[in-house]
């Protein structure tokens, strides 16, 4: 007679697929929490293992098949290939949640479909404190001169069917709470689930402090008389039109802040960064790839990088800086800059200038006489300075193994080259007391010239 052949494990194999796969089903649609059920739970692997086990070798006894029961190099790594897999899981979900925008890039797969949400309005104070708290979506915000708050939108879901997505959708809402003295606008039952995003339209008063705070999304606030704070992980930001004051802190994507009368202050990380007509000062801290671009700044910019600390007390032009170039064009007030491994281009300075770089050229152009003390200190690289002839001033310039090459000429001005290859220009040009000029940089030159 032939042997019969030995009852397989695979009852243990299924068995162990079709349960980690539901956890990780459960986890991704239904916002499961797989982080604590694992780290609580998982020796329930080795007791139920073992329960199949004990299964197997007594129904294998009763089958004279005693092998029946063994544990088989295969089962071993299933279990920890399934159990590496949950780990990759679990980390994703750590690195979410203590690392901002860190998997903002990966889109989730499935189809979008979308459906409408409408709150019922609520009446508040014309200068009530109102918080907008967001986590994935769009955040618009206009003001209106009617003392309430309202707020519409749309509940968009990632699914493989309109039906499933439907049943997501119909738990998702936002709705208007009070919290102390300020009211509080928020979505519900999203439940962090990575599918679902919500975009919210809201009308507050005018008169309003408003204060947003998102985790991904556009961020839009328009026409506010009062303070506007916003706080966004990822997402480009746009506000224009406001009263007062503008905050905004940033760690990913682009803003754009037009047509305000109070200071900007913008910190943190981003892309491109552009302030126009500002009635008040321009402040931005951190690092942003760029462009930084600033237009009509009223009482000046004040920018500061991990390479660039740059004060302007004043800007009727406009300041860009981005790709290792930095340009200011009318700026009638102060200009004090320190810097390295940047390209810096002035034209039309009005007020004071110190400037400090290295490795870099520097350029700057007057399109009428200087009238105030220019000092300027470069290393590696030249500088360059064009100036009117009807210019008055009195220069002190030395290049450390380099060329000074100047069209101003008179009898008080004395241009000497040491037998090292140092260079110095000293004197005064033109007529009456003009600004003191001081230019000094090493293993580049220093060119003078008159304006064209």
């Amino acid at each position: 007679m032939a042997s019969l052949r030995p009852r397989g494990s695979s009852v243990f194999s299924g068995l162990v697929l079709i349960f980690i796969g539901l956890l990780l089903l459960l986890h991704n649609y239904r916002g499961f929490d797989l982080t604590g059920i694992i780290l609580h739970w998982w020796p329930l692997i080795l007791i139920f293992w073992g329960a199949i086990k004990i299964y197997e070798r007594t129904s294998g006894a009763r089958g004279s098949q005693p092998g029946a029961s063994r544990i088989t190099s295969g089962e071993v790594f299933l279990v920890l290939a399934l159990l590496a897999v949950v780990g990759i899981v679990i980390g994703v979900d750590q690195a979410r949640q203590h690392v901002p925008g860190i998997f903002d890039n990966f889109d989730v797969p499935g189809e979008a479909f979308a459906s409408s949400i409408d709150v019922a309005p609520k009446t508040v104070p014309a200068n009530a404190r109102i918080t907008v708290r967001g986590g994935r979506g769009d955040i618009t915000v206009r003001a209106s001169d009617e003392p309430e708050i309202r707020v519409s939108g749309k509940v968009n879901v990632k699914s493989w069917s309109e039906g499933a997505a439907k049943k997501v959708s119909e738990r998702v809402s936002a709705e208007i709470v009070q919290n102390g003295d300020g009211y509080e606008v928020r979505p519900t039952g999203s439940g962090g689930n990575s599918r679902v995003s919500v975009d919210l339209d809201i009308t507050v008063p005018k008169k309003a402090l408003l204060a947003i705070h998102s985790e991904k999304g556009d961020v839009t606030v328009s026409d506010m008389a009062s303070q506007v704070n916003i706080d966004n992980g990822n997402g480009d930001i746009e506000v224009r039109g406001t009263a007062g004051d503008v905050s905004v802190d940033m760690r990913r994507g682009d803003a754009k802040i037009s047509d305000t009368k109070g200071d900007v202050k913008i910190s943190g990380h981003g892309g491109s960064v552009e302030v126009v007509n500002a009635g008040g000062s321009f402040t931005i801290n951190g690092e942003f790839v760029g462009p930084v671009r600033a237009e009509r700044v009223t009482k000046g910019v004040r920018f500061v990088s991990h390479r660039t600390d740059l004060t302007l007390t004043q800007l009727s032009g406009h300041m860009e800086t981005g790709s290792g170039n930095l340009d200011v064009v009318d700026a009638p007030g102060n200009l004090i800059l320190r810097t390295r491994d940047e390209d810096i281009t002035i034209e039309n300075a009005g007020g004071k200038i110190n400037i400090d770089d290295r490795n870099s050229n520097i350029q700057l152009r007057f399109s009428a006489p200087p009238k105030d003390d220019i000092q300027i200190t470069n290393a590696s690289a030249p500088i360059t300075l064009t100036l009117p002839e009807s210019s008055s001033f009195e220069i002190l310039a030395d290049c450390h193994s380099g060329e000074i090459d100047s069209e101003f000429e008179s009898d008080s001005l004395k241009l000497t080259k040491s037998e090292s290859g140092d260079s110095h220009l000293e004197g005064k040009y033109g007529r009456g007391r003009g600004p003191k000029i001081i230019l000094r940089t090493t293993y580049g030159s220093i060119s003078i010239h008159k304006t064209s």
